[in-house]
């Protein structure tokens, strides 16, 4: 059985603000405060897992243990089939030193093959650690296709090219409280929160 979280703030274990802000919206319902690792002047660890949900850990890890509070931590990323998964846990390097998503847009474009499916996903695991250096992991997805441009200025990364299945619009072209609903940290946090969480909204 997982543990159950019982205080009033979380640790988002994050220094990209997109998805702190994500987060923090997705807490708020259970009353729980989410305040951002970079707020609290926590260094970021070097990512050296081979999964999303071993970056997660490692990431929820160092800042539990050195804010002394429970953290939570994403780690997401585009995985496309024609590319093998790629870019996967290396979404957001292909952005460069800068994390210029526009230029890992393009890559991903200029990486397909001529008459490539364009099937996608994303993929995001959440980790929840305690300072005793506990930790839970959930993993959500969403399926959907990359389009080309990229359409919106909403969400963050590479929302702006992925429609998700069965829809219309961009996770970049979405309001947030629809990409909220669907999406694939959605997906995560709802099994984060009913395994975790001893009271849904």
């Amino acid at each position: 059985m997982a543990r159950r979280f019982r205080g009033s703030r979380i640790v988002v274990a994050s220094h990209n603000r997109g998805k702190v802000t994500e987060i923090a919206d997705l807490l708020e319902p259970y009353d729980i405060a989410g305040v951002s690792a970079g707020s609290l002047g926590l260094a970021e660890p070097e990512e050296t897992g081979a999964t999303f949900g071993e970056n997660a850990a490692i990431k929820a890890l160092a800042s539990a243990s050195a804010s002394g509070e429970a953290a939570l931590s994403d780690d997401s990323g585009l995985a496309v089939a024609a590319l093998g998964g790629e870019p996967g846990i290396h979404s957001a390097r292909w952005g460069g030193p800068r994390r210029d998503f526009a230029l890992a847009m393009q890559k991903v474009e200029d990486a397909l093959p001529p008459d490539a499916a364009r099937d996608a996903a994303f993929v995001c695991a959440l980790a929840l650690a305690w300072p005793d250096g506990h930790v839970e992991i959930f993993e959500g997805r969403v399926e959907g296709q990359l389009v080309w441009p990229p359409r919106g200025t909403r969400g963050f990364g590479y929302d702006p090219m992925f429609v998700p299945k069965g829809g219309a619009l961009t996770f970049g072209e979405m309001e947030p409280g629809a990409k909220h609903a669907i999406s694939h940290r959605a997906d995560a946090f709802g099994k984060l929160a009913a395994a975790c969480f001893a009271d849904a909204p």
